[in-house]
């Protein structure tokens, strides 16, 4: 009877690596910083595009101040806030015969390292779908309402947004194109004059997949 006892205890094993992954991911924020900055700007600059007739009647002000958080926004989550929250990136890196190749990676995950929590990466692609979405509204409301003056402001916006939803899609989707090359050559000439390569050169990333097109 003691004996059989004993083989029974010794036949079971209990191994919590599974919960304590389970657990892991769906955890709270780890990155309360990048996540909190990854919505600022974005938010920010729609919510002064609708307000700034209540705050400043100044036109131009009104106009550089929303670029300027637009501008922001796709810096910070084109070389932060990607890497950190969903462990992905991308840019364009143009050769020494002056091609532009584009560069797409996602971190893997692994035991000692999860790429992101659940909370992080329902966060970040969220801000990152909805955000064109509304920009898309509002280059229809301004366009019927003859508010031309605004137009460009709008389209800078729709094309900023847009160019970080299609970098990380592609990134997501391992470097499969499923938007024609006439959509990257826009968006390549759009954004990435004022991209450079080196952002990506000081911290690096270990364990990264690569996609080059």
């Amino acid at each position: 009877m003691k004996q059989a006892l004993v083989d029974d205890t010794e036949d079971v094993s209990l191994d919590f690596g599974n919960e304590e992954e389970l657990a892991f991911r769906k955890a709270k924020i780890r990155h309360p910083l990048a996540t909190f900055f990854h919505l600022f700007f974005r938010v920010s600059a729609i919510v002064t595009y609708v307000c700034c007739d209540w705050f400043s009647r100044s036109f131009v002000g009104c106009f550089v101040t929303v670029l300027l958080l637009l501008s922001f926004d796709f810096w910070s989550v084109k070389n932060v806030t990607g890497r950190l929250l969903v462990g992905l990136r991308w840019w364009n890196h143009i050769d020494e015969d002056g091609k532009g190749r584009w560069i797409f990676e996602a971190r893997k995950a692994s035991p000692q390292h999860s790429v992101a929590t659940e909370a992080e990466a329902r966060i970040f692609w969220l801000g990152l779908v909805i955000c064109p979405l509304i920009w898309t509204v509002f280059f229809f409301s301004t366009l019927f309402s003859l508010k031309l003056e605004w137009l460009a402001l709008v389209i800078a916006g729709i094309s900023l947004q847009a160019a970080n939803l299609y970098g990380y899609i592609l990134c997501k989707m391992g470097g499969e194109r499923d938007i024609g090359k006439i959509t990257a050559s826009f968006l390549s000439q759009m954004v990435f004059q004022t991209a450079s390569p080196r952002d990506f050169q000081k911290p690096g990333l270990k364990g990264l997949e690569i996609h080059k097109h």
